[in-house]
């Protein structure tokens, strides 16, 4: 029996592999099934070793699909906050072209919104057909190790005079509503990221700043169709919002993501600790969008700092936030939130620097 090169290139010409010449043996039976068993044992082991490291990497998708994607920097050390984390770089915007193989990969096929896109993935697919991109940073961005600042809306802001810190971070995250216009001096100008939901968008476009990229956070199947009606000039039916939406959109296409539902089931089971299950006379707690942004800066970013977190529980007369009349008061009523286990989760990550707070006494 013979095994030469030309008969090998035909059989696994499919592997690329990159054979070395085999030249013909003879000899005994029994050598040549010994050679023969070693150089497919070599070429099956190839295959698996092929298959382990191009068929998946570190951020768990496919090779095409990282070299879309791939446009979080490596750094050499690792964040102050990893061991929170199961996956540190996460790209955390669905994608239209394989938002449902990627929830399945991490679970979100098996948890329905604001965890997941189980019962939700037909809204899903409608919104995110109407988005021109799912990326991350621009093309041009490559600064590495990127630092960032996660600004809260709390009135602790009020008289700090942070605007030009703030604007000199790597990234710069907000949330909701939190005005940056009229308030440059305690928040800063800039916004690279700003998370929000129908109920907590700007309608006035005196607030879009065309470099910002602006984030969905769908707690809801009513969030996503409201997004799809905007794009498509549908007429929005408000019925089912606990506040009326937003009923014009005031950014682009190219501004808009919609966040990956791992983020927010993140901050609420491993960062939160939140019961998977809530007894029945006792409505379910969601995370905040100011911890769903902490959680999404945990994943993109190699430091971060916060701003605008606190609050003075104690004074329910205070300013609840930085800009506009309401009070703590407010805050006290919210059945939606556990208050409670976000305050104490910040006290923790603060205390063991994970991120550095820069509005703390």
């Amino acid at each position: 029996m013979l095994v030469c090169k030309p008969c090998v290139n035909h059989l696994y010409n499919d592997l690329a592999f990159p054979l070395a010449f085999i030249p013909c043996v003879s000899g005994g039976p029994a050598m040549r099934v010994y050679l023969v068993a070693i150089f497919l044992s070599a070429v099956f082991l190839y295959y698996v070793l092929h298959c382990i490291l191009w068929g998946t990497n570190v951020y768990g998708v496919p090779p095409v699909e990282m070299k879309r994607r791939n446009k979080i920097q490596p750094c050499l050390s690792k964040p102050a906050f990893a061991s929170l984390l199961r996956f540190h770089q996460f790209h955390p915007f669905l994608c239209a072209a394989d938002f449902k193989s990627t929830a399945s990969f991490y679970g979100s096929d098996k948890f329905d919104l604001p965890y997941g896109i189980r019962t939700s993935a037909e809204y899903f697919r409608l919104a995110l057909s109407k988005l021109q991109s799912c990326d991350l940073f621009d093309e041009f961005d490559n600064v590495p190790c990127k630092k960032c600042v996660v600004v809260g809306n709390g009135g602790v802001l009020k008289n700090k005079t942070l605007g030009e810190k703030i604007d000199s971070y790597d990234v710069i995250i907000r949330m909701n509503n939190g005005p940056t216009l009229g308030h440059e001096e305690e928040v800063g100008r800039r916004t690279t990221f700003r998370l929000l939901y129908p109920e907590s968008v700007f309608s006035d476009p005196n607030h879009n700043d065309p470099n910002t990229t602006v984030i969905l956070t769908a707690f809801k199947p009513l969030d996503l169709k409201w997004l799809w009606e905007l794009l498509t000039g549908g007429k929005i039916n408000t019925n089912g919002f606990w506040k009326k939406p937003a009923l014009n959109l005031i950014y682009q296409p190219y501004q808009i993501r919609i966040l990956d539902p791992f983020i927010i089931r993140t901050a609420a089971y491993e960062l939160l600790h939140f019961p998977k299950v809530f007894p029945k006379n006792e409505k379910p707690k969601h995370p905040t969008t100011g911890i769903i942004a902490i959680t999404l800066a945990f994943h993109i970013c190699h430091e971060v700092h916060l701003a605008g977190f606190k609050y003075n529980f104690s004074d329910l007369k205070s300013p609840l936030h930085y800009y506009g009349n309401s009070t703590m008061s407010l805050m006290s009523k919210n059945a939606y939130h556990n208050v409670t286990a976000e305050q104490l989760f910040l006290k923790d990550i603060i205390e063991k620097k994970f991120v550095i707070d820069l509005t703390q006494d």
